[in-house]
């Protein structure tokens, strides 16, 4: 093994030491205390199922620990397609670095879905801004490969979610915007998987203290609010949509 995949299977061994060793936790826990697992990825491009995952990051995070206390998994991976161009300036990521550098798809996914499983059994929740992005991308992934199925009632926080449902700044509110608006500083630079998992979940402890609506949910109330969060702020965005003389979109959650 090369010393970068010697690293890099290291730290997905002490992600999943520090899963096991996580305790199960309660439906009556509140968001800003209970363990989240931050998942990010970055891809060849933007449709789930015909683009794939290149890089993803999972970051378990104990709240009483914080930053420092963190425990990181990370993943380069060869999509076995090229990249759109659009995507590589982004991300930075080239096809010929991935080939390089690249594990094999069907080993990643299938790691990583894993873990994601473990922290699932013990009511751990998938942190991820924009999740329906990355979650239906790694479920792309998983059909691609015929690895399964992602199972049907993830436990998921969505800082974006949260953020339009409670905060009524105008302007955008993408990663970096949001982050800046709550004081978040970026551990790196944005775009990259890691960076942008730290600060998605850095999100919540601000987000919570600001807002007591947010810092109540339990982990039983977390689907059911966001889902009735997404909702209305979807039908006032196509109101603002229709008396624009614009088409309304038809996008759902999780």
């Amino acid at each position: 093994m090369t010393s970068l995949t010697t690293a890099t299977t290291a730290s997905h061994d002490a992600l999943a030491a520090a899963l096991s060793a996580a305790p199960e936790q309660g439906e009556d826990t509140l968001l800003p205390d209970s363990l989240l697992l931050g998942f990010d990825t970055e891809t060849t491009g933007t449709y789930a199922g015909r683009d794939a995952i290149v890089s993803a990051t999972l970051v378990l995070r104990d709240p009483k620990a914080g930053y420092a206390g963190d425990t990181v998994g990370e993943w380069i991976i060869s999509p076995h397609r090229p990249m759109n161009p659009h995507a590589s300036a982004v991300n930075g990521f080239t096809d010929e670095f991935l080939s390089e550098h690249g594990e094999e798809p069907q080993a990643a996914i299938a790691r990583i879905v894993q873990l994601i499983e473990t922290a699932q059994s013990k009511r751990i929740p998938l942190l991820a801004y924009n999740a329906p992005f990355d979650v239906r991308m790694l479920a792309g992934d998983l059909r691609r490969w015929k690895l399964g199925t992602l199972p049907d009632d993830l436990l998921v926080a969505d800082p974006l979610v949260i953020d339009r449902a409670i905060s009524k700044r105008s302007g955008k509110r993408n990663l970096s915007y949001t982050a800046e608006y709550y004081g978040v500083e970026p551990h790196g630079d944005f775009h990259d998987a890691t960076a942008d998992t730290t600060v998605a979940v850095d999100l919540i402890a601000p987000i919570s203290a600001l807002y007591p609506q947010v810092g109540h949910l339990t982990l039983a109330e977390l689907m059911g609010w966001q889902r009735k969060a997404f909702v209305a702020w979807r039908d006032n965005f196509n109101t603002w949509l229709q008396r624009k003389g614009r088409q309304p979109i038809h996008d759902t959650w999780l």
